[in-house]
């Protein structure tokens, strides 16, 4: 078991908590997939000996994946935010997390197979939301709302006052 003192349990359905771990574990770096535990006695989602939590590492943060059946689905009061350096890590992130399953939303928001919501947020965006010319931060905003993955050079030229087309 993690020595870490604070851990986030993710609750999947039965059985696609490795699923998961190995897909993240795969796609990000300082990622892997740790320990896996069996149920040691019956429980109201699985027979004893059934796999109930795996370890995994993303990005350098420990989280436990629970194999708790049905009951509870992700939604996206929770989400994980990914701060991208560039373009190109964005869109990796971005197609990784689409194309296997997931779906677009807004403003830089997506969802993976499982329905867990991620923000795939470019720093630049972060940069301009937080620009004290307020004006140039509401442009970078008004652009972001039109995006669903989000472009940083859109972005860009918005902060600069650009006219986007």
């Amino acid at each position: 078991m993690t020595t870490d003192k604070l851990i986030t349990c993710v609750w999947f359905d039965l059985g696609q908590a490795r699923e998961a771990a190995t897909f993240y574990a795969g796609l990000f770096p300082d990622s892997h997939v740790g320990a896996v535990q069996n149920s040691p006695a019956d429980n109201p989602s699985m027979a004893a000996g059934g796999e109930l939590t795996v370890e995994f590492t993303v990005l350098g943060r420990p989280f436990l994946g629970l194999n708790g059946g049905p009951t509870f689905t992700p939604n996206e009061a929770v989400s994980f935010m990914v701060l991208t350096d560039d373009q190109e890590e964005t869109d990796r992130y971005w197609s990784a997390i689409v194309d296997n399953g997931g779906a677009e939303s807004a403003c830089g928001w997506c969802k993976d197979r499982w329905g867990f919501s991620w923000q795939i947020t470019p720093r630049a965006l972060m940069a301009a939301m937080a620009d004290p010319d307020r004006a140039a931060a509401k442009r970078a905003m008004e652009a972001m709302m039109t995006m669903t993955k989000i472009d940083i050079a859109t972005i860009e030229r918005a902060r600069a006052g650009e006219t986007i087309a």
